[in-house]
């Protein structure tokens, strides 16, 4: 019961037994009359019974309660955090089961406490701190540091693991993983005996990356020796159930106190060489310098540039028109992205998409490409000009079915016939996007919509997926171009190419063609329609609905 407490228990005993004792001192002592005289010879035994029982149960709750006091007193310091004190003796000598049981719970507390700790703490593939653990760890080292004392990161990326992983399944790829950690590990622990510096701190931030951070290492050579060390330990097969496996790794490495303080900064910096280190090739062990600073800081402006370039509307479309090779007329025009930099002028795709889609930015741009599309198509109908517009999709755009989806609406919401609209997928992109994907390019067709294989040459084609893939013209790129007025073996390859997309059914464009003997060949090998500076530049709006009206405008077949 609440509220209860074993000296409560005790005093009732007492007054029980007491009272037991009294009616029996009365009966035997009344001879069938009750008076206040057996009454009072009664009470006497009765007192004497209460107080012996008092007295017996006193002397042994007294142990009992002290010990149940202790724990008490125990178990709210457990609850405090103290799970390592000692379980007071007391409690073992007057209730043993009571100890036993704590005892029990604070280890299973501690195994407990410990398994969460190092699940939440330490990479399960590797046993190597995670990125949380090696962060705060790291963060409090350098915080430790004296102002201008020497460090280096090494931030370790794999070159070739997800092969690894694709290939031989993710089980064989956490096995690798786990191998990798020991390379570094028995690195770490040379560089240590070799030079007498602290253990360093490594850790596994996410998939394929790893991260060294040595204290007290003061000159970028001998980073830079500790960096092939990794490199050559790293490059050496890997014994993977039997199969020899070579992976490599990519390096970045910034020092403290000249690449940052924090880890912020050493780790921003690091990164950006790890990536420098990828793009020179792989393999590599980079140091950052004040090349890549500046080309981060130039890549943050480019970024805070798009982005006020989207919410202030300074992209247009320029046009550049495709026409036949046999007769000249239009056959579509290639709506081009252009942006009207307010101090750099015009600036060509070249000089921002790749950072657009490295932000995801692409993803609003392309919104509103097709906005703006659609609505020109819309606004030449009310002219009387039935023309036909191409545009590009980017990869992040042909990752989601979605984007195709919002497409058809945006089509349909303006009113423009998507037998006006041409889609151009890069060939490489075109060769793995997905089922989901080719099913939503695929309903766009039905709607009328021209689907276009660009850059055609620069990347691997898998023939029977092209034949089956729902294309209607494949553009040859500007590289199978370039040569061909002058080079017999590139008009042999043009004449090949062009073949083959007429032998699957396709219609052959040559983007690129700069000159009228370009043009010409394309017209002898076969090809049906040209476009490129030969036949015109592209052009904004008004320019190209005037050229396309001109009378005299120049015939691509003249």
């Amino acid at each position: 019961m609440e509220g209860v407490s074993l000296k409560s228990r005790a005093i009732v005993f007492a007054m029980c037994a007491g009272a037991v004792a009294f009616i029996l001192a009365l009966v035997a002592t009344s001879s069938g009359q009750i008076g206040i005289g057996n009454v009072s010879r009664a009470l006497i035994p009765a007192l004497v019974c209460a107080a012996m029982c008092w007295a017996s149960a006193e002397r042994s709750i007294a142990g009992t309660a002290s010990a149940i006091d202790a724990a008490i007193a125990r178990l709210t310091s457990a609850a405090h955090g103290d799970l390592e004190g000692e379980i007071p003796a007391e409690i073992g000598e007057n209730v043993p089961q009571l100890a036993h049981a704590m005892n029990g719970l604070f280890q299973q507390l501690n195994a407990n406490l410990e398994s969460v700790h190092r699940l939440a703490m330490f990479d399960p593939v590797t046993s190597l701190p995670n990125r949380t653990n090696f962060r705060r760890t790291c963060e409090r080292a350098l915080t430790d540091m004296p102002q201008g004392a020497s460090a280096v990161l090494f931030f370790i990326d794999l070159d070739r693991f997800k092969v690894v992983n694709d290939t031989m399944g993710h089980a064989m790829g956490d096995m690798l993983l786990g191998m990798v950690a020991n390379r570094l590990r028995a690195v770490a622990d040379r560089v240590t005996v070799e030079t007498g510096v602290p253990q360093p701190l490594i850790g596994r931030l996410a998939g394929d990356e790893f991260t060294m951070f040595f204290p007290d290492i003061h000159d970028p050579a001998e980073a830079a020796r500790i960096g092939r060390g990794v490199l050559f330990a790293l490059s050496e097969p890997f014994d993977l159930v039997g199969n020899d496996i070579e992976i490599g790794a990519s390096i970045g490495i910034a020092l403290r106190p000249q690449h940052g303080e924090n880890l912020t900064d050493l780790m921003r910096a690091a990164d950006a060489a790890m990536y420098h280190a990828k793009a020179s090739g792989r393999g590599r062990a980079e140091h950052f310098t004040e090349e890549l600073a500046n080309q981060i800081a130039d890549r943050a402006q480019l970024e805070r540039d798009l982005r006020e370039a989207i919410e202030q509307d300074q992209f247009t479309l320029v046009f550049q028109p495709q026409v036949a090779v046999w007769g000249g007329e239009i056959i579509a025009a290639e709506a081009l992205l252009r942006w009207r930099h307010p101090r750099d002028g015009v600036r060509l795709p070249g000089s921002f998409i790749q950072r657009a889609e490295e932000t995801g930015l692409i993803v609003e741009i392309g919104e509103w490409v097709i906005g703006t599309v659609a609505e020109t198509i819309a606004r030449w109908g009310h002219m009387g000009i039935e023309q036909r517009l191409a545009i590009n999709i980017s990869p992040r755009q042909l990752d989601h079915a979605s984007f195709f989806r919002r497409l058809r609406e945006a089509m349909r919401a303006a009113n423009a016939p998507a037998r006006l609209l041409e889609l151009e997928i890069t060939e490489t992109l075109a060769m793995h996007c997905s089922e989901e994907v080719v099913e939503a390019i695929a309903l766009l067709r039905a709607d009328g919509a021209t689907i276009a294989i660009d850059d055609f040459g620069t990347g691997y084609s898998n023939l029977a997926r092209l034949r089956d893939l729902p294309v209607d013209r494949v553009k040859l790129d500007r590289s199978l171009i370039e040569h061909i007025a002058d080079n017999a073996e590139a008009r042999t390859i043009a004449h090949a190419v062009v073949g083959l997309i007429h032998g699957i059914g396709c219609e052959a464009v040559a983007e690129g063609v700069e000159t009228q003997a370009q043009a010409d060949v394309m017209r002898v090998i076969g090809c049906d329609v040209i476009q490129g500076y030969a036949i015109a530049a592209p052009m904004d709006e008004e320019a190209f609905i005037a050229w396309s009206r001109g009378d005299d405008r120049q015939k691509a077949a003249g």
